[in-house]
């Protein structure tokens, strides 16, 4: 039942607003913006995230259900993504572009980078593409050349285009500037886990589908060269090491969200129960896909802790709330689209891996939320929050810069793939 009604929504709700609404059929790629009163601004910027979160949810979506007309949304979007937002001179993507395709902030944030990796990773999952993959690594080496913290460990938030010092390090407005955080981190090992599965896959096959264009590295029939496997599988083994000995708060087993460069934790006592469950089976997926059961041992039971202590945000109905300032007593209490979506899926995965029949039952209740306040379904995709009054938030976008189809498509994909695989 689950799996039908997340199937339909993915196809006829989320999907279904992106190929109608936002394809840019003048300049190119996919719209910017569309406000939270259904108002179209093509004259808006183009973010880095949004286009590769595009670029992931069809991808996704094609490696799963086949449709042609999301292979060609896919294509649209890495050809896109490859062609305007890829920086030929010094490498990385640019953090935007104007809705003509043209450059406009420069600098180099790396989880733009990351998200970068994670559609491009994904797309040759579903494809066998050797130019999406060779872009993949070559964005794979910059966040390692240039974010890497060889004297504490760890990632780096940004730089200038040029790879320089940039005074503001902010992911957003809404973030206290720290040159390490929580979110980049999780952003990072989340497409790093995906590049290793798509190596791992490629090289199984030891042949993928491609067809030489201009730019292109590799030639045909090059298999994955070893070193970069365990390259990357080194790299995903100190991210895991990162989540559970320095970003987990040992004492709350929330993750803490900023830090100094030498993970001296900052900006006070903050607690965010989204980033809590998704982290929650991100790491675990990190840990599946590198396949050391040293490494599933450590992680299993952290992955529970972390998940438990999110339940701290979670509303009797299902829900889950955003976030909460332990210090000041201020609580971000809006019931946000991509908290639900994780929440879904991260008390999914406990039920899944350790037989937690009340994990289930969490998701199945956030899920009836989901269906009953979240989901437009006059116009298509969902709305940002609702607030705890029950009043809709139409401040906040319906599609743009950070509303993407991807929490809510990956929801709906992994429930898909995870209930096949049982």
């Amino acid at each position: 039942m689950m799996k039908q009604e997340m199937q339909d929504v993915l196809q006829n709700n989320i999907l279904r607003f992106w190929l109608d609404k936002m394809q840019d059929r003048e300049h190119g790629g996919f719209y910017g913006r569309m406000d939270g009163e259904g108002v179209l601004h093509p004259e808006a910027e183009k973010g880095a995230i949004l286009n590769a979160r595009i670029l992931w949810s069809f991808s996704a979506a094609y490696r799963v259900l086949g449709n042609q007309e999301y292979l060609d949304a896919a294509t649209r979007a890495k050809d896109y993504i490859i062609e305007h937002f890829i920086d030929k001179e010094y490498g990385g993507v640019y953090w935007s572009l104007d809705y003509k395709g043209e450059p406009l902030d420069t600098k180099k944030q790396f989880y733009a980078i990351g998200f970068a990796i994670y559609g491009l990773t994904e797309y040759a999952r579903a494809t066998g593409d050797r130019e999406a993959l060779e872009y993949a690594l070559d964005l794979y080496d910059c966040i390692e050349e240039h974010a890497f913290d060889r004297e504490h460990n760890g990632y780096i938030e940004a730089c200038t285009r040029e790879w320089g010092t940039i005074a503001d390090m902010r992911l957003s407005e809404l973030d206290a500037n720290y040159p390490k955080s929580q979110n980049t981190h999780l952003h990072i090992i989340e497409p790093y886990t995906n590049l290793l599965r798509c190596l791992k896959e490629l090289h199984a096959q030891e042949s993928c589908d491609y067809v030489p264009v201009l730019g292109s590295v590799l030639p045909v029939g090059v298999t994955i060269p070893m070193e970069t496997m365990m390259a990357v599988e080194a790299s995903l083994r100190n991210l895991i090491d990162i989540f559970t000995d320095r970003i987990l708060n040992p004492e709350t087993h929330h993750l803490d969200l900023f830090f100094e460069m030498d993970w001296t934790r900052g900006a006070g006592r903050l607690e965010s129960y989204g980033h809590d469950i998704e982290c929650s089976w991100l790491m675990h997926e990190a840990a599946l896909v590198l396949g050391d059961q040293k490494v599933l041992a450590k992680v299993e039971p952290i992955v529970q802790m972390v998940a438990r202590a999110s339940e701290k945000g979670l509303r009797p109905d299902g829900s889950m709330i955003h976030e909460a300032n332990l210090d000041t007593g201020h609580v971000d209490d809006d019931l946000h689209w991509w908290v639900q979506a994780e929440n879904v899926v991260g008390w999914y995965n406990i039920w899944q891996h350790f037989g937690d029949e009340e994990a289930l039952n969490k998701a199945v209740r956030c899920w009836q939320y989901v269906k009953d306040n979240l989901i437009d379904y006059e116009h298509g995709e969902w709305f940002w929050s609702r607030h705890p009054d029950g009043t809709l938030n139409t401040t906040d976008d319906h599609a743009g810069f950070w509303k993407c189809p991807y929490h809510n498509s990956r929801m709906c994909l992994e429930i898909i793939e995870r209930t096949e695989a049982l």
